[in-house]
């Protein structure tokens, strides 16, 4: 435990949430992130990259503090805090996306699981205000509820935007449940269109992902494996497209982030949570099989047991002109990651 808190000392994270033995330690080849957040209250759970639409520089991260008193943040890019939500009952994870019509009126939206109150709750970007009249209610006459991962999945043709949502625990083949998000009198609302998503029983499904350009869904059925499916509800397809990374993880397989570079190609990076890595695979499948999904790279990273994160091939500037890679860290901080750092650790795996 010593040798974790010295690390995390060198990283400016002053305590960890836990003293259990059982965290895992940063590996010495870990990269060193770019920077390290200011402290949230209670627990970091899953970061969201908000870009602005003029001035890239002023980009936001969205971040959820896990607690019965927590909420959502807003980050500059510098890591500084610079606004917080209202109160939330555990805010789980949290997706953006860009231009909910609302009263006629695009509005970007952050949409977030409140855990204890079976609802998600949307608010309006970059101001943090709720636009959900308190809360709209989620898995509604179900007994296991409990929502916690969510993404979001803007259609192409149609711009409609549509939120999936997991939940600690469900049933094997409606674990998920996907809603259309829509608005009227100044509130989103949101009606469940589809229930879909195998699940092993090993322990849950938390972190989601969406691939717009793709149009397909991804999600970490934890200790066994990565599943994927069709996105948009419109096709009426709920067969499981393909299941991979069976033997990747040395237990918890958690939070997804998708890096595109270009509308079709780029990497799919989900957590190793337990050894402090993050396993990279091809966005576009492998050998012309979409749903080939060999391992390229296991990237070693300072962040400490990683649940959720995000990124983004936009150019924000400064040390992020190729793009940032954003993930929690025990310790109550998010790190930023210069998307050069991961992508030369990527290309040295190549070359192997």
């Amino acid at each position: 435990m010593k040798s974790i808190n010295k690390i995390a000392a060198a990283l400016g994270i002053i305590s960890l949430i836990s003293c259990s033995d059982k965290l895992a330690p940063v590996r010495k080849d870990a990269v060193k992130p770019t920077i390290v957040t200011q402290k949230l209250p209670h627990d970091t759970d899953d970061p969201s990259i908000w870009i602005h639409p003029t001035d890239p520089s002023k980009s936001i991260i969205i971040g959820t503090d896990k607690d019965t008193d927590g909420g959502l943040y807003a980050f500059d890019l510098n890591g500084k805090i610079i606004k917080k939500s209202i109160p939330l009952k555990r805010p789980n994870n949290v997706d953006i996306a860009y231009g909910l019509l609302i009263d006629g009126v695009k509005v970007d939206v952050a949409v977030t699981t409140e855990r204890e109150s079976n609802t998600i709750r949307i608010f309006s970007l970059p101001d943090l205000n709720p636009i959900d009249n308190g809360g709209i209610p989620v898995f509604e006459g179900e007994v296991l509820r409990d929502p916690m991962g969510i993404a979001l999945y803007t259609r192409p043709s149609d711009k409609k935007i549509f939120a999936i949502v997991g939940r600690k625990s469900g049933p094997s083949g409606s674990y998920l449940w996907q809603y259309e998000l829509s608005g009227s009198g100044k509130m989103a609302t949101a009606t469940v269109v589809r229930k879909f998503g195998e699940y092993s029983g090993k322990k849950e499904i938390e972190a989601i992902a969406v691939d717009n350009e793709l149009g397909t869904v991804l999600y970490c059925d934890e200790q066994f494996g990565i599943r994927k499916y069709n996105a948009d509800p419109a096709l009426n397809d709920n067969k499981e497209l393909v299941l991979f990374g069976r033997n990747h993880f040395k237990a918890d397989n958690e939070g997804i982030a998708i890096y595109k570079t270009t509308p079709t190609t780029g990497y799919i990076l989900v957590s190793n949570q337990q050894a402090n890595t993050f396993m990279v695979y091809p966005r576009e499948g492998a050998d012309g099989n979409s749903n080939n999904y060999p391992l390229l790279a296991e990237i070693p990273t300072s962040t400490i047991e990683c649940d959720g994160a995000d990124v983004t091939s936009s150019n924000l500037g400064g040390e992020f002109k190729n793009g940032l890679f954003v993930a929690m860290s025990n310790g109550m901080t998010f790190h930023y990651y210069a998307w050069d750092l991961i992508q030369q650790r990527i290309d040295q795996a190549k070359k192997k």
